[in-house]
């Protein structure tokens, strides 16, 4: 298991990470790093422990935002694929429908046909 070290707010941390994941761990670091920084410029020196929280809470605050529009996406995405499926069925109900009303006047114009064949005797013989 590979291990780095990482610098937050000045002060480094040996860290372990899994095989490949030593650039996003130091990503993620200098993103809390930055974060703790910006702080301390917006508030001053209010104690490392409390800021690193502030950070802390920031970064959970945006993950549960982030997790609340999932989650709205998702039950979107799935409202969207039931609706299509019902168009799906829907479409194909009609195309049933069609095509049992292009048989059954296919059927009546077989039979109209035969009537006319059979009144108009030989000469209609020749017709077809």
């Amino acid at each position: 298991m590979p291990q780095i070290s990482v610098t937050i707010d000045g002060k480094s941390y040996r860290m372990a990470c899994g095989d490949g994941e030593e650039a996003h761990l130091s990503a993620l670091a200098a993103d809390l790093g930055a974060r703790v920084a910006d702080m301390r410029k917006a508030f001053g020196e209010i104690g490392d422990m409390r800021l690193q929280v502030m950070a802390a809470l920031t970064i959970a605050d945006e993950v549960s935002e982030l997790k609340r529009r999932l989650s709205v996406a998702e039950a979107e995405a799935e409202r969207l694929r039931a609706e299509t499926a019902a168009a799906g069925a829907a479409q194909a109900d009609q195309s049933a429908r069609v095509a049992d009303g292009v048989s059954k006047a296919a059927e009546r114009i077989e039979r109209m046909a035969r009537a006319l064949a059979a009144t108009a005797g030989p000469a209609g013989a020749d017709l077809r």
